[in-house]
């Protein structure tokens, strides 16, 4: 194999199946192409754009030879090679960016935790454009906001952009900035607009509110009021959607015990408790002071909620009690091997697992198997419309009816 760098190369490839990350998989000349841009069973030139030696490269397709028959004109005109970074999948149809995603679960469940199961991506309401309601854009050297290009610092200037919630994004984009800052961007459920500037000052990073700061919400048959810019989902239908999933599959006990990790600001405590009625009890574990802050005035009015402030993978081992019922929504990183073994050495009869990463959540099942656990059932939305970004709901359930068992693995259902 040539030690060689391809940075800058161009020719002509066949492009092979999706990979995770937003791009499909070539091999030329011995080595893995990862092409962006591009769509499976498509003849393409491209040009590679990141070259660190080993086995793989980084490129993007900068002419289609032969397309594909669910390839599309993007609707934004920075969606393309070296442009915009922010969706990956704007040349493909609605349908067919869900069925990518399909098959990446599908591959990702398989390779990490040996499961073969089908997977169906299904679509949320509204439609893949005008859905985003949260953003984070950065400004150039001219003053003006965009977007950072694939695996770049550079900015790309934008007039507007198609995914996000319209006028969403026009207090920044009509005014000048200071190069270099952030600019964090929500819509919220009332259709207000809140916009905080982030940039060094002195040396340190500061946080400067323009607009707005405290967000009003609707979801789960409650008004909820939280900082703008703190973790709620970005897709207007989400919440709602995620929230009915979770009480569905959870079905905890009237007057159990129940744990929501990575609680938030407590959407899914506010069904438990409902669930588990007042002689019942819901552990809310959150690491984020100012969400539990808004999460304990939200749920004011559920005293078997009970909040807990600290990093999950400290606050779970110091809980009392063996919780019926948890469920968990972390970070795109997942759980992690220390959180799953906690949960498992309880033995809850019920884990509904949220996830935004596929790969994260395949790695956590897999830990969830070596302990007596299987997958049960997994629903998978696209609530991340153009973007490679997918996310799924799962349950988990001891392979024996009264705990974890040695049994082997059952198909999930839908």
């Amino acid at each position: 194999m040539t030690t060689a760098s391809w940075a800058g190369r161009s020719f002509e490839a066949e492009v092979g199946a999706v990979a995770h990350g937003g791009h499909c998989v070539a091999r030329v000349e011995g080595r893995v192409v990862f092409v962006r841009h591009a769509l499976p069973g498509e003849r393409v030139r491209v040009e590679v754009t990141e070259d660190k030696g080993g086995s793989f490269c980084r490129a993007d397709a900068v002419e289609v030879l032969e397309p594909a028959p669910e390839r599309v004109e993007p609707p934004c005109p920075v969606a393309g090679p070296g442009l915009c970074g922010g969706c990956d999948w704007q040349h493909a149809t609605p349908e067919f960016q869900r069925e990518l995603k399909a098959r990446v679960v599908a591959e990702q469940l398989q390779r990490l935790a040996g499961l073969d199961i089908p997977v169906v991506v299904e679509a949320l309401p509204g439609g893949p454009l005008d859905w985003r309601t949260r953003a984070r854009l950065v400004v150039g050297k001219a003053g003006r906001a965009g977007f950072r290009a694939h695996h770049s610092h550079r900015v790309i200037e934008i007039d507007d952009c198609p995914i996000s919630v319209p006028a969403a994004l026009e207090p920044v984009l009509s005014r000048r900035w200071r190069p270099g800052s952030e600019l964090e961007v929500t819509s919220d459920g009332d259709g207000q607009i809140h916009v905080r500037e982030l940039g060094m000052v002195r040396g340190k990073r500061r946080a400067r509110q323009i607009q707005g700061g405290l967000a009003v919400q609707h979801a789960a048959g409650r008004d909820w009021k939280l900082d703008a810019h703190g973790f709620w989902q970005v897709h207007p239908a989400a919440a709602d959607t995620f929230a009915e999933v979770a009480g569905d599959w959870a079905e905890a006990p009237e007057g159990g015990l129940v744990w929501d990790l990575y609680a938030g600001v407590g959407l899914f405590a506010s069904v438990l408790a409902g669930q588990v009625g007042p002689d019942g009890e819901v552990v809310a574990v959150e690491s984020g002071r100012r969400a539990v802050s808004d999460g304990e005035r939200a749920l004011s009015d559920l005293p078997q909620v009970r909040w807990r402030s600290g990093r999950v993978e400290h606050v779970i081992r110091e809980l009392p009690g063996s919780p019926s019922v948890v469920v968990l929504d972390p970070p795109r990183a997942g759980a992690g091997r220390a959180v799953v073994e906690s949960i498992v050495e309880r033995a809850p009869a019920r884990v509904v697992y949220v996830a935004c990463d596929p790969a994260a959540l395949a790695r956590d099942l897999a830990t969830f198997g070596a302990h007596g656990y299987r997958l049960e059932r997994l629903r998978a939305f696209d609530a991340f419309p153009m973007t490679h970004h997918v996310e799924c709901v799962a349950l988990v359930v001891p392979k024996t009816v009264g705990g974890p068992g040695h049994d082997g693995p059952r198909e999930p259902t839908g």
